[in-house]
């Protein structure tokens, strides 16, 4: 790995490249599909590669391979693209500066995840899923992936991370009177098999989604209603990963990404008022065994942790050392790649609500007509990310402080500046949920990281599918 990565960097700055990067990564991937009892499918797959980012006269260059054979040519060509690019640029790329550091960090791994035990965890969870008859499809879908990487730049740093990440994807699709319902939920996150066994047993996880879609086939629906709503842990992930974690990424805010990705409602509102008091969003990349979970990001920049919102205030955007030099601000941390194929991102690590003091039971006695929302569906949402509707897998109404019956095909609708002004209540169950499939960027890339936050509450219009 260093003797690739030094090479590079001595050809970049013989070629005189004002900055030079490095990515050596490897990974490991195992594991297994498991559909209605049978095995549908196995993986094991192995890949090792470099990515190169040169800087000169303020253009970007990058470029990637798997084959050392060819890196010479490639790193050459590379520059002399950027060198091009360099003369018809006219605002240049500079970037802020950050500690150069040294180090070895190797992330807490309790117990190998190898192939058997996570195809054994597979089968337990399938068959725990067609315990009931109504049950019609099962799916689940349990992965080991390895990772080692190592980061250098022309600057000085040497930073090698390895770490493991352990997911399991589980889907339960019920069927009855031409009706059919499926609830789905993904466990598990940076470490070995003790993310998804133990303390963390996915198994009675594969019961719930069962009794789930089965309990939907006989819920109700719902007429449109603004009212109030209490969401639980899992909907405040994916709510807090569309509306409150990708506009704080400053390439959005600056309008990088809107030709594809969109980009952000609050931009130029730093210090402003965006939310109720009881609005308080982080992005904490030091939180251990969630999938965001790191010491250093793509740049080689330690990680911290980020105070995005601050009682209701707009308070710190995700940056990279190129826009933290924009934003007369510093790096905190958050650029990353999904592999050495790519150029890193401006990314959430893991970006949450806080917690507070509420109890649920007690949030949910202080409302008089409303409804619980319970686990994250579909989302849609404007190029702003301002309006906002996010199916979710079930509801419950609420009556005179008590909850009713479940209800099913529910759809929350709101526009981001009236719904987090109206939050009044977090609750003291704050919850890090695992996300595996956030897209981002031109070539798209898929990126694993956490999104969570306690169960709060707001107002919010709920409504049917198709309404």
């Amino acid at each position: 790995m260093d003797e690739n990565a030094l090479k590079v960097l001595d050809m970049a700055q013989s070629e005189g490249c004002s900055y030079c990067d490095v990515r050596v990564e490897s990974t490991d991937r195992h594991g297994v599909l498991i559909e209605n009892g049978q095995q549908e499918h196995s993986l094991s797959r192995s890949d090792e590669g470099i990515g190169v980012r040169v800087l000169f006269d303020g253009a970007w260059g990058f470029y990637s391979t798997t084959n050392y054979a060819v890196l010479e040519k490639g790193l050459r060509d590379t520059i002399r693209a950027a060198k091009h690019n360099a003369l018809k640029k006219k605002v240049k790329v500079k970037l802020a500066d950050i500690p150069i550091i040294e180090k070895n960090v190797r992330y807490e791994t309790k117990k190998k995840a190898d192939f058997e035990s996570l195809s054994q965890i597979a089968l337990d969870c399938d068959r725990a899923i067609n315990e009931n008859s109504q049950i019609v499809k099962s799916s689940v879908t349990a992965i080991n992936v390895q990772t080692s990487k190592f980061f250098a730049s022309s600057e000085g740093a040497r930073i090698l991370q390895e770490f493991s990440d352990v997911t399991v994807d589980m889907v339960a699709t019920a069927h009855a009177y031409g009706i059919t319902q499926s609830v789905n939920r993904t466990e598990g996150g940076r470490g070995g098999l003790e993310t998804i066994t133990g303390k963390s047993d996915v198994i009675p996880v594969a019961r719930h989604v069962s009794a789930k879609a089965c309990e939907l086939l006989d819920a109700g629906t719902v007429k449109e209603d603004k009212t109030a709503v209490i969401m639980n842990p899992d909907f405040v992930a994916l709510l807090t990963h569309e509306i409150l974690g990708h506009p704080s990424e400053a390439d959005r805010v600056l309008g990088k990404e809107m030709a594809w990705a969109g980009g952000a409602w609050w931009t130029g509102m730093l210090g402003h008022q965006v939310g109720s008091n009881d609005l308080n969003v982080i992005d904490d990349p030091t939180i251990r065994g969630s999938l965001g979970w790191y010491e250093f990001d793509d740049e080689g920049t330690p990680s911290r942790r980020k105070q995005l919102i601050n009682e209701g205030r707009l308070a710190e955007h995700m940056h990279s050392r190129e826009t933290a030099h924009i934003f007369d601000t510093e790096p905190n941390s958050s650029m990353r790649a999904t592999s050495y194929q790519f150029m890193p991102l401006i990314r959430m690590a893991c970006t949450c609500i806080e917690g507070g003091d509420w109890k649920t039971d007690e949030m949910i006695k202080d409302v008089k007509h409303g409804y619980l929302i319970s686990d994250m569906k579909v989302p849609s949402i404007d190029m702003r990310r301002h309006d906002w509707s996010i199916s979710c897998q079930y509801a419950n109404r609420i009556e005179n402080g008590q909850v009713a019956e479940t209800i099913r095909d529910v759809i929350v609708v709101g526009s981001a500046p009236e719904f987090f002004r109206s939050i009044d209540a977090r609750g003291n169950d704050f919850t890090v949920r695992p996300i595996t499939n956030c897209g981002k960027g031109d070539p798209m890339q898929q990126m694993k990281m956490g999104n969570g936050g306690p169960s709060i509450r707001g107002v919010a219009t709920v409504r049917s599918v198709g309404t």
